[in-house]
């Protein structure tokens, strides 16, 4: 990871947002620009070089992980030790502008910064420059985001060894998230979703002691953390005769599904809005007759965080770029009766894009 690039490209943007230096609160954003992984941390970005803060818990780890940056170890709180630093560097008369990152960074402590700083010193919301910057992955994080993927697409392998009627929801996130520490993951993505029969039908229905019914879908939503890169992915199974009213339901609900997932990814190119292909897969859905059942949006950006720049919605204006990573996940959800979510991640490359997710979409009754 290049730091020192990273940091510069971003010092020459300062000018334009109207700042003299720009303050770094977002641990993310810390780990993207200086390598720093710890929990507690603040990076200070000025003209003449970087300088981050953080507390003795980290005075090894700091000094071992950080580049591109001065490692300052604080004694007291860490806005206070910044205000320390900042007192004798800037010792000139007029007024110094540091840009804040205002939604990571709480009232409280945007009054107590103002409080510790010099009078000279004044705060300002600034642009969102990091997340900016990390919507565009190099090449190294690229590869990150690839091994990620491959991991944790072979946490569907054992769910499928392990889904049957009768087992828990959470046994078989339990399966899951064991097999994936025990390949190397840090940790999931994100509480792990397996949401069967009535449960399906909730977007966001995490594991929960309900035994998996028969004859139902089960929406199995999961991703993992491999060297700080997330992976996402969705597959929805039926449990259950792939023969039956019922089945051929939930097969003409779930080709529907699919067609729109893999339309979305057809639009996937560099220069189209996250917007379009959010409408692409509604158009599919609406063609369907489910189009009201998709509540939610098509996607989002993924990396550091399992949600990050862009949000693939509709009247989303963002144009897509070489070098970014979405997911495509459209869905339809039936209150009552049963949900079905598709999912991949994506890269932009120069002429299209790139399934990462290799995992394959064909009705799978189980």
């Amino acid at each position: 990871m290049n730091f020192l690039l990273r940091q510069k490209k971003l010092r020459e943007q300062f000018a334009s947002a109207g700042l003299d230096t720009l303050l770094v609160s977002h641990l993310p954003n810390i780990r993207y620009l200086c390598g720093f992984t710890g929990s507690a941390g603040l990076l200070l970005l000025t003209d003449t070089g970087s300088v981050f803060f953080t507390d003795v818990r980290y005075d090894t780890q700091g000094r071992e992980e950080v580049k591109g940056a001065r490692v300052v170890i604080a004694r007291n709180a860490l806005l206070n030790a910044l205000a320390e630093w900042v007192g004798p560097h800037r010792k000139r008369s007029n007024r110094w502008t540091v840009g804040i990152e205002a939604e990571h960074l709480t009232v409280a402590e945007r009054k107590r910064l103002g409080d510790v700083l010099p009078s000279r010193v004044r705060l300002r919301n600034a642009p969102a420059l990091v997340e900016r910057a990390r919507m565009v992955k190099d090449a190294d994080e690229l590869e990150k985001i690839r091994a990620a993927v491959r991991l944790g697409a072979t946490l569907f392998d054992r769910t499928l060894k392990v889904l049957r009627p009768g087992i828990k929801e959470t046994e078989v996130a339990a399966e899951m998230e064991y097999a994936a520490r025990r390949a190397g993951a840090a940790e999931m993505s994100f509480p792990t979703i397996i949401a069967s029969g009535a449960r399906s039908a909730l977007p966001h229905g995490r594991a929960s002691g309900q035994p998996i019914p028969l004859g139902a879908f089960v929406v199995c939503d999961f991703g993992v953390i491999l060297a700080g890169y997330c992976s996402d992915q969705t597959r929805t199974v039926w449990v259950g005769s792939d023969s039956g009213a019922s089945a051929k339901s939930a097969r003409r609900t779930y080709e529907a599904v699919r067609e729109a997932q893999e339309a979305a990814v057809a639009a996937v190119r560099p220069g189209v809005s996250v917007g379009e292909v959010d409408a692409t897969a509604r158009k599919v859905l609406r063609k369907a007759g489910l189009g009201r059942y998709f509540t939610h949006s098509t996607g989002h950006g993924v990396g550091l965080e399992i949600h990050e720049a862009p949000r693939v919605a509709a009247g989303q204006e963002e144009l897509l770029q070489p070098g970014m990573v979405i997911t495509i996940e459209p869905g339809v959800y039936f209150p009552g009766k049963w949900g079905v979510r598709i999912e991949d991640m994506v890269a932009v490359t120069d002429g299209g894009c790139k399934v990462l997710t290799p995992t394959g979409k064909d009705f799978l009754a189980v």
